[in-house]
């Protein structure tokens, strides 16, 4: 009866449960500085002002960082996200009444740190709290979603279904199912989700409005298309709907903005990290003797080629033999590259490449000539990311991972392409820091297959690959 009332009134309580985890945040940051600046205790300018910013940062950052995704993400994911958000949302609060106490007679520097030192561990400690006990309230009264995958060709089948896998507190898969199978309708009248995996555009929109008449949750790996509908424009002939897709690349305006950020974000990074780059220029040296800085042709804009600039992490003549994508425990990375790789810190000279415009702060992965060349050849669309110029991070950089395939990074590029404006770049580059401090995976489907079929196994082998 109690877990009933909960589920109907879920959204009320997801909202003031995420209230009430902000509300702490705030009451911990301004709590443990009012007792080093009793003036925050008392309504001032300095208090008004600096909770303001408080808020309307910690709100903002949060949004651009997922959010309090409670049911949706993982409990490692939330906290991770909530406490990048709130720890530069501290530093911000911290920064601005660092500057407006100035001239305050009880201004500290150490007992200020030592407060923030405070907060940051406290509200972590807090936000682990909740995003646990979130996510097992949610669960409880969510038990996890009977879904059915159905799949046109079976060519990554697998990979699809581990991944999928990896939620089995969102998502209980019951079967695998050719979309031409006879029992299909029924098997999706089964269930409460449909994953459509790799289907044809004509068997796709049958299963969708199939799935939408009979309210079942649906999910679909884009193509092309899909991410041209999704961005197009809803406008009217005369009374009837239709959607305009316009192929116009960057207006003048976007250009002219998008190149002042990228001069002024490189050069505020080249003098920022300028140290840690000699650092890593020193260590390179004398680690064996090489040349320091590793040069090789990508791809940029309208396919021109340059040269990216990266510190370099391999031996000398790494390629000599044959030319190869580094992986896991590639025997030709240096010591000091393992470093610099695991850090993320070997691309800083690409500052340089952004400064000189071959590339962009936001934008595409660049890639190298052969292996664009040898993209397009299998994935036309692929030509399509080069209506950008190249970018030191992106849609893909970031939410992609070592084992993503090149289609699903090329999808997040055309999105990137396809939703661009000053406002996605600023956003991304904020959520690069969660890139920065996170190793990405490297897992791979390994073992029997996943799960146990209830039909269709004749479909695979017995280590859950498809049959030829």
């Amino acid at each position: 009866m109690v877990k009933h009332f909960v589920k109907k009134l879920e959204r009320t309580f997801l909202l003031g449960f995420k209230a009430l985890l902000f509300v702490v945040l705030f009451v911990i940051f301004f709590g443990l500085f009012g007792l080093v600046e009793p003036e925050l205790f008392r309504f001032s300018r300095t208090a008004g002002i600096s909770m303001s910013t408080f808020v309307i940062a910690g709100l903002c950052l949060i949004k651009i960082y997922g959010g309090f995704a409670i049911g949706i993400k993982k409990t490692k994911e939330i906290v991770y996200s909530v406490f990048l958000a709130t720890f530069i949302t501290d530093v911000i609060s911290y920064f601005e009444l660092s500057i407006m106490r100035i001239n305050f007679p009880n201004q500290n520097f150490w007992h200020d740190l030592f407060a923030l030192v405070g907060i940051v561990i406290l509200q972590t400690v807090m936000i682990n709290i909740f995003a646990s006990l979130g996510n097992y309230w949610y669960f409880e009264i969510n038990p996890p979603a009977k879904v059915l995958v159905v799949y046109g060709n079976k060519e990554g089948l697998v990979n699809f279904v581990a991944k999928i896998n990896k939620y089995k507190k969102q998502y209980e898969i019951t079967s695998l199912i050719n979309v031409q199978d006879e029992t299909l309708e029924q098997m999706i009248l089964d269930n409460q989700m449909v994953f459509l995996y790799s289907i044809a555009d004509v068997d796709k929109r049958r299963l969708l409005e199939y799935c939408y008449q009979h309210d079942k949750v649906t999910f679909i790996t884009p193509e092309l298309s899909d991410i041209i509908t999704k961005h197009s424009i809803h406008t009217l002939v005369d009374d009837v709907t239709v959607l305009e897709s316009r192929v116009t690349g960057l207006t003048f305006e976007q250009s002219v903005v998008k190149r002042a950020c990228d001069i002024l974000v490189s050069g505020i990074g080249l003098i920022i990290a300028s140290p840690v780059m000699l650092l890593e220029a020193l260590a390179i040296k004398l680690e064996d003797g090489g040349p320091v800085f590793f040069k090789q042709p990508r791809v940029t804009k309208d396919g021109k080629a340059f040269n990216v600039l990266k510190f370099r992490t391999m031996i000398v003549d790494a390629d000599k033999n044959k030319k190869r994508l580094a992986s896991e425990g590639d025997d030709r990375i240096t010591k000091v590259g393992k470093v610099l790789r695991k850090l993320r810190i070997d691309e800083l000279p690409q500052f340089l490449n952004i400064l000189k415009g071959e590339m962009s702060i936001v934008g595409p992965r660049p890639e190298q000539v052969e292996i664009t060349e040898k993209y397009v050849e299998i994935l036309p669309e692929f030509k399509y990311r080069l209506k950008v110029k190249a970018g030191l991070t992106g849609l893909a950089q970031i939410l992609g991972k070592y084992n993503t395939t090149p289609k699903d990074k090329l999808i997040l590029d055309l999105m990137y392409i396809e939703q661009y404006s000053i406002w996605v770049d600023l956003k991304l580059m904020l959520q690069t820091a969660k890139v920065l401090f996170k190793s990405d995976s490297t897992e791979g489907v390994q073992g029997e297959f996943p799960i146990e079929l209830v039909k269709h196994s004749e479909d695979f082998d017995g280590h859950g690959e498809p049959k030829e």
